[in-house]
């Protein structure tokens, strides 16, 4: 009996401790949102995935800066690749409260950050200098420009001892290396969907010269939807009837020629153009927001996105369990199919098998964090429930 009540309480004390870990996760995007005047500044550590990386750490200290800051480091038209490096600059590894901000030991430290942690800053371009400088003054600067400090703290924003810091300050951070031009990304189209459960429509792209468009396009920023193979055979039979014009609209309408994150669908909730074009007009389709999910609807079928087959600035690859068909082409008014027959269009409608198999990690982003914690706390909730009942039948 004592045995039993000592695991007992041993896994008692274990899931407390659980407990006590996911409330200290944190989410810099939700964060920021209560603060309009930090908008941009949290939309570019959105689209740069730094977000995502500030999120994983247990440890962090975010310098943020607000619209009119950014507006300076926009003015400089540098590409989405070299402002990652840049607010990588104003992410430090360490915990820094307004508190330890003022007390720094001999006034001046040099704190390691995200753009160090890259690989890419040469020598200490990486550190940045914090100094509590004459009149209660907290100045950074990188430390290669560490006799000027170009910035300065402005207020604290949120405080978890010791999780997260964000705090202002009070202009952009420069450095001749995190502004260095960064070449983009070489990204290969066909192999992405190939590996990814997408090689039928991947195929269909190249045989029809869809591809050529995708590849043209995704430099200026592309979203594909594609999808997966056994959704896709069990809509050829309808694809073969059509025109040589209309496979190639149908192909291209899955295209969108910009980038578009999980996160910038799921806030979208309105018409998106495609590059499926007949003379000046766009075939379109409209994004609508489900719970935690996003779904794509035209005027003939609704699909949802099951899984992110690539999301890095400018190319974003989404798996859907439907084909996308636009009312242009496919008639709705079609009279229906006799009793215990299944029309064409129906057929293709009609979602393939589930196919989850990379859905669990690809679909992740920076917003659904707090929905696997709520989860983990119900779990621990319920466990803790049942434990305390076994403690008091001893």
């Amino acid at each position: 009996m004592k045995l039993l009540s000592g695991i007992t309480l041993s896994l008692l004390l274990a899931l407390l401790f659980a407990t006590t870990i996911t409330t200290d996760a944190h989410n810099i995007t939700r964060i920021l949102a209560k603060h309009p005047e930090f908008s941009t500044f949290n939309h570019y550590l959105t689209i740069t995935h730094l977000a995502a990386e500030i999120n994983r750490r247990l440890t962090i200290t975010v310098c943020a800066v607000d619209n009119a800051g950014m507006s300076d480091l926009l003015s400089k038209h540098l590409s989405i690749f070299t402002i990652k490096n840049v607010l990588a600059l104003h992410v430090f590894s360490d915990y820094y409260g307004s508190k330890k901000l003022h007390q720094i030991t001999h006034r001046s430290t040099l704190t390691a950050t995200m753009f160090q942690a890259t690989g890419k800053a040469e020598g200490i371009s990486g550190y940045v200098n914090i100094t509590d400088v004459k009149g209660g003054r907290v100045g950074f600067a990188q430390e290669d420009n560490a006799a000027k400090f170009e910035s300065f703290f402005v207020k604290t924003i949120v405080e978890k001892p010791y999780n997260i810091s964000v705090i202002q300050i009070s202009q952009i951070l420069t450095s001749p290396e995190a502004e260095a031009p960064v070449a983009a990304p070489s990204v290969n189209i066909t192999d992405i969907m190939k590996a990814k459960g997408c090689k039928a429509f991947s195929d269909l792209l190249t045989s029809e010269g869809a591809m050529d468009t995708f590849v043209q396009t995704v430099d200026g920023g592309l979203t594909i939807f594609c999808p997966s193979d056994d959704v896709l055979k069990s809509f050829m039979p309808k694809y073969k009837n059509l025109t040589e014009e209309g496979k190639l609209l149908i192909l291209l309408y899955h295209g969108v020629p910009e980038y578009n994150s999980m996160g910038t669908l799921r806030s979208h909730n309105g018409v998106i153009d495609t590059l499926a074009l007949e003379g000046a007009n766009s075939y379109n389709f409209t994004v609508q927001n489900d719970d935690e999910g996003v779904s794509l609807k035209t005027k003939v079928v609704t699909a949802s996105i099951k899984a992110t087959l690539v999301d890095d600035e400018p190319l974003a690859v989404y798996k859907i369990d439907k084909v996308l068909l636009p009312r242009e082409l496919f008639n709705t008014d079609a009279p229906k199919s006799k009793k215990g027959s299944t029309s064409e269009d129906e057929e293709a409608e009609a979602p393939g098998p589930a196919d989850d198999e990379d859905a669990a990690d690809d679909t992740a982003s920076d917003d659904n964090s707090s929905t696997s914690i709520g989860g983990v706390r119900i779990v621990v909730t319920v466990l803790l429930g049942l434990l305390l009942g076994v403690l008091a039948s001893l």
